[in-house]
Protein backbone atom coordinates (compact mmCIF):
# COMPACT_ATOMS: atom_id res chain seq x y z
CA UNK A 1 0.00 0.00 0.00
CA UNK A 2 0.99 3.30 -1.25
CA UNK A 3 1.78 6.25 1.43
CA UNK A 4 -0.82 8.44 -0.22
CA UNK A 5 -3.54 5.91 0.71
CA UNK A 6 -2.12 4.94 4.40
CA UNK A 7 -2.41 8.34 5.33
CA UNK A 8 -5.98 9.00 3.61
CA UNK A 9 -7.22 5.31 4.73
CA UNK A 10 -5.92 6.50 8.36
CA UNK A 11 -7.67 9.66 8.12
CA UNK A 12 -11.18 7.52 7.88
CA UNK A 13 -11.14 8.57 4.06
CA UNK A 14 -11.99 5.07 3.43
CA UNK A 15 -15.38 4.32 5.10
CA UNK A 16 -16.84 7.25 6.73
CA UNK A 17 -18.45 6.90 10.42
CA UNK A 18 -17.62 6.73 13.71
CA UNK A 19 -16.11 9.55 16.04
CA UNK A 20 -14.33 11.08 13.69
CA UNK A 21 -13.69 14.35 15.70
CA UNK A 22 -12.16 12.10 18.26
CA UNK A 23 -10.36 9.79 15.81
CA UNK A 24 -8.64 13.40 14.63
CA UNK A 25 -8.38 15.16 17.40
CA UNK A 26 -8.55 18.65 15.93
CA UNK A 27 -9.45 20.34 12.63
CA UNK A 28 -8.38 23.85 11.48
CA UNK A 29 -11.38 25.93 12.00
CA UNK A 30 -10.21 29.56 11.23
CA UNK A 31 -12.69 29.30 7.86
CA UNK A 32 -16.58 28.73 9.24
CA UNK A 33 -16.92 26.63 6.37
CA UNK A 34 -14.19 23.68 6.55
CA UNK A 35 -14.69 21.76 9.95
CA UNK A 36 -18.28 21.01 8.94
CA UNK A 37 -16.91 19.85 5.65
CA UNK A 38 -14.31 18.09 6.84
CA UNK A 39 -15.83 15.99 9.36
CA UNK A 40 -18.69 15.54 6.75
CA UNK A 41 -16.26 13.67 4.39
CA UNK A 42 -15.46 11.41 6.96
CA UNK A 43 -19.00 10.81 7.83
CA UNK A 44 -19.28 12.85 10.92
CA UNK A 45 -20.65 16.29 11.40
CA UNK A 46 -20.24 19.38 14.66
CA UNK A 47 -22.39 19.04 17.57
CA UNK A 48 -22.91 20.57 20.82
CA UNK A 49 -20.10 18.59 22.50
CA UNK A 50 -17.52 20.31 20.14
CA UNK A 51 -15.34 23.61 21.24
CA UNK A 52 -13.91 25.97 19.35
CA UNK A 53 -10.38 27.60 20.31
CA UNK A 54 -6.77 28.71 19.59
CA UNK A 55 -4.46 25.72 19.85
CA UNK A 56 -2.32 24.33 17.39
CA UNK A 57 0.21 26.69 15.74
CA UNK A 58 -1.78 29.29 17.39
CA UNK A 59 -4.59 28.58 15.30
CA UNK A 60 -8.44 27.43 15.47
CA UNK A 61 -9.42 24.55 16.22
CA UNK A 62 -12.16 22.28 16.24
CA UNK A 63 -11.73 19.80 19.27
CA UNK A 64 -13.93 18.04 21.65
CA UNK A 65 -14.53 20.32 24.75
CA UNK A 66 -14.10 17.14 27.10
CA UNK A 67 -10.08 17.33 24.95
CA UNK A 68 -9.46 20.77 25.96
CA UNK A 69 -9.27 19.69 29.70
CA UNK A 70 -5.14 18.81 28.69
CA UNK A 71 -4.77 20.45 25.64
CA UNK A 72 -5.58 24.26 26.39
CA UNK A 73 -2.80 23.53 29.02
CA UNK A 74 -0.53 22.79 26.21
CA UNK A 75 -0.82 25.51 23.99
CA UNK A 76 -2.21 28.44 25.96
CA UNK A 77 0.78 29.64 27.74
CA UNK A 78 2.95 29.58 23.98
CA UNK A 79 0.72 32.69 23.19
CA UNK A 80 0.78 34.34 25.57
CA UNK A 81 3.71 36.86 24.73
CA UNK A 82 2.69 36.83 21.41
CA UNK A 83 -0.66 38.10 22.38
CA UNK A 84 0.51 40.32 25.41
CA UNK A 85 2.61 42.39 22.13
CA UNK A 86 -0.15 42.09 19.34
CA UNK A 87 -2.70 44.10 21.72
CA UNK A 88 0.43 46.62 22.29
CA UNK A 89 1.01 47.21 18.81
CA UNK A 90 -2.99 47.72 18.04
CA UNK A 91 -3.04 50.18 21.14
CA UNK A 92 -4.40 48.46 23.91
CA UNK A 93 -3.21 48.15 27.11
CA UNK A 94 -2.01 44.98 29.72
CA UNK A 95 -4.82 46.98 32.00
CA UNK A 96 -7.81 47.03 29.06
CA UNK A 97 -6.67 43.82 27.86
CA UNK A 98 -7.30 41.94 31.69
CA UNK A 99 -10.73 44.49 32.13
CA UNK A 100 -11.86 43.03 28.45
CA UNK A 101 -11.58 39.60 29.87
CA UNK A 102 -13.54 40.35 32.76
CA UNK A 103 -16.19 42.01 30.85
CA UNK A 104 -16.45 39.09 28.11
CA UNK A 105 -16.92 36.23 30.50
CA UNK A 106 -19.70 38.26 32.16
CA UNK A 107 -21.08 38.63 28.92
CA UNK A 108 -21.34 35.22 26.89
CA UNK A 109 -22.93 33.74 25.74
CA UNK A 110 -22.69 36.15 22.31
CA UNK A 111 -21.36 36.38 19.15
CA UNK A 112 -18.08 38.33 18.50
CA UNK A 113 -20.43 41.70 16.86
CA UNK A 114 -22.10 41.39 20.40
CA UNK A 115 -18.94 41.39 22.29
CA UNK A 116 -16.93 43.99 20.19
CA UNK A 117 -20.18 46.45 20.77
CA UNK A 118 -19.92 45.35 24.66
CA UNK A 119 -16.02 45.94 25.23
CA UNK A 120 -16.58 49.37 22.87
CA UNK A 121 -18.94 50.23 25.43
CA UNK A 122 -16.65 50.33 28.12
CA UNK A 123 -14.10 52.44 26.44
CA UNK A 124 -11.58 49.40 25.31
CA UNK A 125 -10.52 49.71 21.88
CA UNK A 126 -11.91 47.23 19.33
CA UNK A 127 -10.96 48.60 16.12
CA UNK A 128 -9.53 46.50 13.60
CA UNK A 129 -7.36 43.19 14.72
CA UNK A 130 -7.64 44.49 18.61
CA UNK A 131 -10.83 42.67 19.08
CA UNK A 132 -9.89 39.14 18.00
CA UNK A 133 -6.79 39.71 19.72
CA UNK A 134 -8.82 40.13 22.99
CA UNK A 135 -11.01 37.16 22.33
CA UNK A 136 -7.72 35.21 21.95
CA UNK A 137 -6.73 36.40 25.23
CA UNK A 138 -10.24 35.67 26.99
CA UNK A 139 -9.77 32.49 25.29
CA UNK A 140 -6.01 31.69 26.54
CA UNK A 141 -7.39 32.60 30.30
CA UNK A 142 -9.21 29.37 30.08
CA UNK A 143 -13.30 31.92 30.09
CA UNK A 144 -14.51 31.27 26.97
CA UNK A 145 -14.29 28.95 23.70
CA UNK A 146 -16.60 28.81 20.47
CA UNK A 147 -19.52 26.34 20.09
CA UNK A 148 -19.06 25.23 16.44
CA UNK A 149 -21.93 28.09 15.21
CA UNK A 150 -19.60 30.50 16.60
CA UNK A 151 -20.86 31.80 19.58
CA UNK A 152 -19.06 32.60 22.47
CA UNK A 153 -19.65 30.73 25.53
CA UNK A 154 -18.23 30.60 29.01
CA UNK A 155 -15.50 27.38 29.66
CA UNK A 156 -14.56 25.78 32.93
CA UNK A 157 -11.51 24.07 32.88
CA UNK A 158 -9.91 22.03 35.88
CA UNK A 159 -7.01 22.46 37.26
CA UNK A 160 -4.38 21.28 34.93
CA UNK A 161 -2.94 17.59 35.26
CA UNK A 162 0.44 16.38 34.24
CA UNK A 163 2.09 18.35 31.69
CA UNK A 164 4.49 15.22 30.45
CA UNK A 165 1.01 12.55 30.49
CA UNK A 166 -0.76 15.47 28.32
CA UNK A 167 2.24 15.53 25.74
CA UNK A 168 2.06 11.37 25.77
CA UNK A 169 -1.84 11.61 25.07
CA UNK A 170 -1.03 14.30 22.43
CA UNK A 171 1.71 11.70 20.56
CA UNK A 172 -0.77 8.80 20.61
CA UNK A 173 -3.69 10.61 19.44
CA UNK A 174 -1.77 12.26 16.32
CA UNK A 175 -0.19 9.24 15.32
CA UNK A 176 -3.35 7.15 15.28
CA UNK A 177 -4.76 9.09 12.39
CA UNK A 178 -1.36 10.31 10.33
CA UNK A 179 0.66 6.88 9.43
CA UNK A 180 4.12 7.04 9.16
CA UNK A 181 3.99 10.56 11.19
CA UNK A 182 7.52 11.16 12.52
CA UNK A 183 8.04 13.65 15.29
CA UNK A 184 9.54 16.19 12.63
CA UNK A 185 5.78 15.48 11.54
CA UNK A 186 4.23 16.06 15.05
CA UNK A 187 6.55 19.80 15.55
CA UNK A 188 5.15 20.63 12.84
CA UNK A 189 1.29 19.69 12.94
CA UNK A 190 1.14 20.97 16.82
CA UNK A 191 3.89 24.05 16.63
CA UNK A 192 5.54 22.82 19.83
CA UNK A 193 9.42 22.52 20.06
CA UNK A 194 10.73 19.30 19.43
CA UNK A 195 11.80 18.80 22.68
CA UNK A 196 8.13 18.44 23.62
CA UNK A 197 7.24 15.71 21.09
CA UNK A 198 6.71 12.56 21.97
CA UNK A 199 7.21 9.68 19.09
CA UNK A 200 3.74 9.52 17.31
CA UNK A 201 1.66 6.47 18.24
CA UNK A 202 0.78 3.76 15.53
CA UNK A 203 -2.13 3.93 13.39
CA UNK A 204 -3.67 0.88 12.72
CA UNK A 205 -4.39 0.91 9.04
CA UNK A 206 -5.58 -2.36 6.95
CA UNK A 207 -4.89 -2.56 3.19
CA UNK A 208 -8.04 -1.12 0.66
CA UNK A 209 -8.85 1.19 -1.77
CA UNK A 210 -9.29 5.20 -1.42
CA UNK A 211 -12.51 6.40 -3.33
CA UNK A 212 -12.67 9.35 -5.10
CA UNK A 213 -13.82 12.50 -2.73
CA UNK A 214 -13.68 16.04 -2.19
CA UNK A 215 -11.46 17.13 0.47
CA UNK A 216 -12.17 21.03 1.73
CA UNK A 217 -9.86 23.66 1.99
CA UNK A 218 -7.17 23.60 4.66
CA UNK A 219 -8.34 19.29 4.99
CA UNK A 220 -6.13 17.47 7.50
CA UNK A 221 -5.00 15.35 5.35
CA UNK A 222 -3.20 18.89 3.47
CA UNK A 223 -1.81 19.67 6.80
CA UNK A 224 -0.91 16.63 9.52
CA UNK A 225 2.65 16.10 8.19
CA UNK A 226 5.17 18.09 7.38
CA UNK A 227 5.87 16.80 3.72
CA UNK A 228 2.20 16.52 1.78
CA UNK A 229 3.82 15.47 -1.58
CA UNK A 230 2.70 11.70 -0.87
CA UNK A 231 -0.69 13.20 -0.97
CA UNK A 232 -0.17 16.51 -2.99
CA UNK A 233 2.32 15.89 -6.10
CA UNK A 234 4.79 18.47 -7.07
CA UNK A 235 2.74 19.63 -10.56
CA UNK A 236 0.16 20.83 -8.10
CA UNK A 237 2.10 22.17 -5.02
CA UNK A 238 2.00 25.47 -5.64
CA UNK A 239 -1.51 25.22 -6.60
CA UNK A 240 -2.57 23.72 -3.17
CA UNK A 241 -0.58 25.78 -1.32
CA UNK A 242 0.18 29.38 -2.93
CA UNK A 243 1.36 30.73 0.37
CA UNK A 244 -0.11 33.59 2.70
CA UNK A 245 -1.29 30.36 5.27
CA UNK A 246 -3.77 29.24 2.19
CA UNK A 247 -4.25 25.38 1.57
CA UNK A 248 -6.58 24.63 -1.44
CA UNK A 249 -9.29 22.28 -1.48
CA UNK A 250 -8.22 19.12 -3.88
CA UNK A 251 -9.94 15.97 -4.95
CA UNK A 252 -8.20 13.02 -4.47
CA UNK A 253 -8.36 10.04 -6.45
CA UNK A 254 -6.34 6.96 -4.69
CA UNK A 255 -5.47 9.59 -2.01
CA UNK A 256 -3.72 11.67 -4.37
CA UNK A 257 -4.91 15.20 -5.32
CA UNK A 258 -5.91 16.08 -8.62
Amino acid sequence: MGEATLRARGQWLHAPGGDVLRHLLAVQAQDVRTPALALGVRGGAPDASMRITWLMRQTLHLVHASDLEWLHPLFAPRMQATNVRRLRQLGVSEADADRAVSLIASRVPATRAELASHLAAHDIPVGGQAIVHLLARAAMRGVVALTPDRVFVALSLPRPGSREAALDELARRYGACHAGATRDDLAYWSGLPKRDCREPGPCSVEDGPVPRVALPAFDELLLGWRDRSPTVPPSLARTVHPGGGIIRAVTLIDGVAT
